[in-house]
């Protein structure tokens, strides 16, 4: 047996473990960030995406591994995405991993997904180039699934050559091939809108449809719908045409008001076209401001007005 199916076997198998031992905490911990009742089925659950400390991270005040318990022990929120930029180098580190996974799980985290970037154009106009940039994502699925995630972030970059179809037929080759491989790890690949053609609603539908897999999904985000320096597309219709592939939502934020409202994005709308589509999983903090309030007080703020919408649209929607 090959070294690389040594670790592949040892990855299933304590993703297995980790499944079985970690099914009673999750279930126990459902509801514990609803701001209700504690047992209650909210109508979503609110995770923390660890871009929202990307300044504390980079500038060595949070270390990666302290994100799961900072997450649970400062805002009270039990559920974590994690961007691969802040332990790039450890994933295929078994000791690292094992030790994130372990620190979340002592915690009573639940490690959501991986944002992956820096890997490579999954839409490249080379079909060698589309392939390796594929297979460098490989690790960080194999890494999810170990950590008991349940899917990882990927963008659809296309280099921005060739038509808008022939963009979109790229990006769902790249976005298949990555797909077939998950498929045996139980991940999904999930895409962000994140700028160029991505932050296209229509066009990242469209690679959908195409991709055509039941693993490829999206991750709809409340800001990031800039194409160009001078192209914005509108981010509410935006929302409303991925959100029928939605398997995670980023509640972008980046400026409150004295009244706890985000500045230039309307939460409660937003909130009302995810929940038309009957999503109730996780929405994930994304606070990104860079004036105002800091990570932490934005963090706060940004939680507080999902709390908030939740109560708010509850005699709107239901669970189930």
């Amino acid at each position: 047996m090959s070294p690389s199916s040594n670790r592949r076997d040892f990855l299933k198998t304590s993703a297995v473990l980790t499944a079985g031992l970690g099914a009673g905490l999750w279930t126990a911990g459902c509801g514990s960030n609803s701001g209700g009742e504690r047992g209650a089925t909210p109508l979503f659950e609110i995770s923390l995406a660890e871009w929202s400390l990307h300044r504390a991270l980079f500038d060595g005040e949070l270390d990666n591994l302290d994100f799961a318990r900072t997450a649970k022990e400062d805002f009270g929120i039990d559920a974590v995405e994690y961007v691969n930029q802040f332990f790039m180098d450890k994933a295929t580190d078994q000791a690292y991993l094992q030790d994130m996974k372990q620190r979340a799980e002592d915690a009573g985290v639940r490690s959501l997904l991986i944002m992956c970037d820096g890997e490579g154009a999954l839409g490249h106009p080379d079909a060698q180039e589309r392939a390796q940039a594929v297979e460098n994502h490989h690790k960080w699925v194999e890494a999810a699934q170990f950590l008991g995630c349940h899917s990882i972030r990927v963008n659809a970059e296309t280099q921005e050559e060739g038509s808008y179809e022939e963009q979109m037929q790229r990006a769902a080759d790249g976005l298949r091939q990555l797909c077939e491989f998950a498929d045996d790890y139980d991940i999904n690949v999930l895409v962000e809108n994140h700028g160029g053609l991505s932050s296209n609603g229509a066009w990242l539908a469209g690679v959908m449809e195409q991709a055509d897999h039941p693993r490829v999904g999206t991750l709809p985000d409340f800001g990031n719908f800039r194409i160009s320096d001078d192209e914005t597309y509108d981010k509410y219709q935006g929302v409303e045409e991925l959100m029928p592939y939605a398997k995670a939502v980023s509640a972008k934020a980046l400026n409150f008001n004295e009244q706890g409202q985000e500045v230039d994005i309307d939460f409660e709308r937003m909130m009302r076209i995810v929940l038309e589509h009957d999503y109730h999983g996780y929405v994930g903090i994304e606070y990104e401001g860079s004036e105002g309030l800091g990570e932490r007080e934005g963090i706060q703020a940004t939680k507080d007005l999902l709390v908030q919408v939740r109560e708010d649209l509850s005699g709107e929607f239901s669970v189930g």
